[in-house]
């Protein structure tokens, strides 16, 4: 072997030390971590192997006789928060064995089949699949691609995200049905580009009907999660039950629940298409009590309590999940900065209410003629009161014959919130 050959062979040996050694076949192209080496000094990029950090590739430079590459501090994100599209139909098979055999009816066709193809890649141990969930360590991702290469995730969900990222969209949805995306996935985006019109760098966008970020761009300000119609933008440095401008109120507060169970309903879809409340002596109008709302909640904000529905608004983050289940529609958006409001919805006269509830408006009007700011309004026979105007002063608690209205807590706004969207003390 000549001079230069062993030279060479030294530089190469050098450059393989600095490598990670695992032959992960990811994000350098090179199906070995020698031939990675090889490439190295053939003139290719100092930095060509993504999983080396900054110390390495300048060590790697030196070794070369080089200048250095600023390297890219990257780790493997899933795009997917869903369920995996028919996991139980699926064990035992690999991902493409799955997709090949196709999807059912209400299941996401673009989401994690969760099989662990992915995992099967990682020669660092930094995936796992628990039921059906891809899980990636950060702590042991270092970066190298492999998991993220276009044949490793038959789904295409992979994809790679500097490592101090904050906020993530974790859906690569490409339906243009809002509903049939809400009725598949509680976590799918639904494309409504609210995101897009809040991000003042101008961070995100739609792209095949689900939103983007571009992390070159974004500066991690909670815009786009406060913005988001579904929270399902993740923000892993603030609390999104902190990060709304909504939270759901559900205008009832009556006792029917045992009657429908007693009739041998089961959900309040059922209940509110074939019951006849009316012969069965209870409100027409009120809250089934069947928890489909409760069922289709993801932050535990919602409980039957005392045959209706009941929200904690610290927990809810203002999804409409729940809105969206009611089949009834006694579930409206309400501001989270607090107001009074009326859990009541039934238009019937004095008599009927009466009779059928102890917690019904009955109209007599006496709130909506004292409150001081106009903020009530009658409207089908109960009282309705408008948070925007409402200022908590609490005259119509103390004008209300039935003590009805509901106290709800004022919060102090998230700083956070306010500077994302650029609102000053007192709005």
């Amino acid at each position: 072997m000549s001079t230069n050959q062993n030279v060479t062979a030294e530089v190469i040996e050098k450059i393989l030390s600095l490598l990670p050694g695992a032959d992960c076949g990811g994000g350098c192209g090179k199906e070995t971590c020698r031939a990675c080496a090889e490439a190295i000094l053939s003139g290719e990029s100092v930095a060509l192997c993504p999983a080396c950090g900054q110390e390495a590739v300048d060590a790697i430079a030196d070794v070369c006789g080089r200048e250095t590459e600023e390297t890219k501090d990257e780790i493997a994100f899933v795009f997917c928060s869903g369920d995996a599209a028919g996991r139980k139909r699926f064990a035992g098979k690999t991902c493409r064995e799955a997709k090949e055999a196709g999807f059912e009816r209400g299941e996401c066709k673009y989401g994690c089949i969760g099989c662990g193809d992915c995992v099967s890649v990682c020669k660092f141990d930094a995936m796992k699949a628990a039921d059906g969930e891809i899980i990636i360590d950060p702590e042991k991702c270092n970066g190298c691609g492999a998991c993220a290469a276009e044949d490793a995730c038959v789904q295409g969900l992979i994809r790679m995200v500097p490592r101090d990222a904050t906020n993530f969209i974790p859906c690569s949805n490409r339906d243009e049905d809002d509903d049939k995306v809400r009725e598949i996935c509680g976590f799918g985006c639904i494309g409504c580009g609210d995101c897009v019109r809040a991000c003042p760098e101008g961070a995100v966008e739609i792209i095949d009907n689900h939103a983007v970020i571009d992390y070159d761009k974004c500066v991690g300000c909670v815009a786009c999660t406060v913005k988001c119609k579904k929270k399902i933008i993740v923000d892993t440095m603030h609390d999104l039950t902190k990060l709304k401008e909504k939270v759901a109120f559900v205008k009832c507060s009556g006792f029917n629940e045992h009657a429908y169970k007693e009739a041998g309903f089961t959900s309040c879809k059922e209940a509110a298409a074939k019951a006849a409340p009316k012969a069965m002596g209870i409100c027409t109008t009120g809250c089934t009590g069947q928890g489909d709302c409760v069922k289709v909640c993801r932050y535990g904000a919602i409980e039957v309590v005392n045959g209706s529905a009941q929200v904690n608004p610290d927990k809810c983050v203002g999804c409409k999940d729940c809105y969206y289940a009611c089949p009834k529609s006694l579930i409206e958006m309400v501001p989270y900065k607090g107001a009074k409001m009326v859990p009541c919805s039934s238009t019937a006269d004095y008599a009927d209410k009466a009779a059928v509830c102890g917690s019904a408006c009955i109209a007599c009007e006496d709130c909506f003629a004292n409150c001081p700011n106009g903020a009530i309004h009658m409207e089908d026979a109960h009282a309705v009161i408008d948070p925007e105007a409402c200022e908590n002063c609490q005259v119509c608690q103390y004008m209300c014959q039935r003590g009805i209205i509901k106290e709800r807590e004022v919060p102090e706004y998230n700083y956070l919130q306010r500077a994302a969207l650029g609102m000053r003390e007192g709005e």
